[in-house]
């Protein structure tokens, strides 16, 4: 009854096709209409939970498909391929999207794992890039609960914030729970590096110096990145770059602008790349995707 009730809060506040930010900061609404085929994406950390459809994600080959019985816990920031090819006006994808604040995740985890007695985390193993967990009852309640306070200002004003905190709670004690917990806990130097290339990627950055911005030798740091993102460090900065590009160039940045700003220095070489990657040149894409969308 939880998920009927929170699909039907999100008709009421979007009944058309779009995605909107909710007076709740983080907290996105979406409602899809049309198939789309999966194109490059950076995911933030976040979760997303489906009510209606189905949704796609597809990070290094690995495809990853979900919808009203499982949500998704993206805890670190990763370049993907996302998607929703079965979507239609008569069965539109409906769902929400709630950014992960690492800062309040970090604080949360830590506290968790104070008051277990430092039993809850493992320390083996690197953390999840991207994990499908159950709707159980703390989740859907949580959620529910948080969305609720949508219909009334001034009950957002006052418990927002403690809602979105228990929602990042059931996250962090559900199924992707041990996920969460290693990015955001102690011991989280690959989510740390993530974060640091995301705001660098215009600046050539090489392993050594990821490895000693977290102080682990390179041979250790290549493992447990790969572990981490089933990506080595050099191909998840490729990546980085050429999803990145491919978006500014989805919106109508040029081709050579876009090289430019995610670190490009030499226009044939970001051609050639991308070009290795998506089976066309950058011009080609973009002109396909515009037929795709309609021009939108």
């Amino acid at each position: 009854m939880s998920k009927d009730q929170i699909k039907n809060l999100i008709e009421r506040h979007l009944p058309a096709a779009g995605l909107v930010d909710t007076a709740l900061k983080g907290v996105q609404l979406f409602r899809v209409t049309e198939a789309m085929p999966c194109v490059p994406a950076v995911y933030e950390p976040t979760v997303v939970a489906i009510l209606s459809g189905t949704k796609e994600a597809v990070l290094d080959g690995e495809h990853h498909a979900y919808g009203c019985e499982k949500y998704l816990l993206c805890p670190m920031t990763l370049p993907v391929e996302a998607g929703t090819p079965l979507a239609s006006n008569d069965d539109p994808l409906l769902g929400v999207v709630i950014a992960l604040e690492p800062r309040k995740m970090r604080e949360l985890t830590m506290e968790i794992e104070t008051a277990a007695g430092g039993k809850r985390q493992s320390r083996d193993g690197a953390p999840s890039a991207l994990a499908l967990a159950t709707w159980d009852e703390g989740f859907t309640q949580t959620l529910l609960r948080l969305l609720d306070l949508l219909d009334n200002p001034v009950d957002l004003e006052v418990l927002g914030q403690g809602r979105l905190r228990e929602l990042y709670y059931a996250v962090l004690m559900g199924e992707a729970g041990a996920a969460a917990r290693r990015a955001f806990g102690v011991g989280n130097e690959i989510a740390r590096t993530i974060d640091y290339l995301s705001t660098h990627l215009n600046e050539q950055v090489t392993i050594d110096d990821m490895a000693d911005h977290v102080g682990m030798s390179r041979a250790v740091f290549h493992r447990r990145f790969k572990d981490a993102t089933t990506m080595s460090p050099i191909q998840f900065v490729k990546s980085m770059r050429l999803n990145n590009a491919a978006m500014k160039i989805a919106e109508g940045k040029p081709v050579s602008e876009a090289a430019w700003d995610v670190g490009y220095q030499s226009s044939s070489q970001f051609s050639r790349e991308f070009k290795r990657v998506y089976g066309q040149s950058p011009r080609q894409w973009s002109h396909d995707r515009q037929l795709t969308t309609g021009g939108a």
